[in-house]
């Protein structure tokens, strides 16, 4: 019978630990609504701006773009964003490889003399959760 318990406790704690989440990304600070927002989820820092973990592109309207990562394991992630306001997929830089148009992380995270720092931008999500991420105009 206590081998039975234990199996029950051990599954329905598996479960528990189990539960996916959602989380809302609203974005602002748009100087315009052309183009689309692009907006990269993270769930390490070795790729942090290298290879999002996830990504989903969303239109632009009256200067705000919202957008949801679905059925997310609980843990923890950073985002970055860029208004790709000519579309064509590529964020622009310029000389040293700084962008051209206008971008944004997590916590707001700025870079210091390069990019924003994972550190700067993680966060942990345990439940459905809603950010608010304002772009760098």
């Amino acid at each position: 019978m206590k081998k039975i318990i234990l199996v029950a406790v051990i599954l329905v704690a598996s479960l528990a630990s189990a539960q996916n989440v959602n989380l809302t990304v609203n974005t602002s600070g748009f100087r315009n609504n052309d183009g689309k927002v692009k907006v990269g989820l993270y769930n390490a820092e070795a790729k942090f701006l290298k290879e999002t973990y996830l990504g989903i592109t969303s239109e632009i309207q009256d200067l705000k773009a919202t957008v949801q990562f679905k059925d997310l394991p609980a843990g923890e992630y950073a985002v970055s964003i860029y208004h790709d306001e000519d579309n064509d997929g590529k964020l622009k830089t310029g000389v040293f490889g700084i962008p051209k148009e206008d971008t944004a992380c997590s916590n707001n995270a700025k870079g210091k003399m390069g990019p924003p720092k994972y550190a700067d931008a993680k966060f942990t999500i345990t439940k459905d959760t809603t950010i608010a991420v304002i772009l760098n105009n």
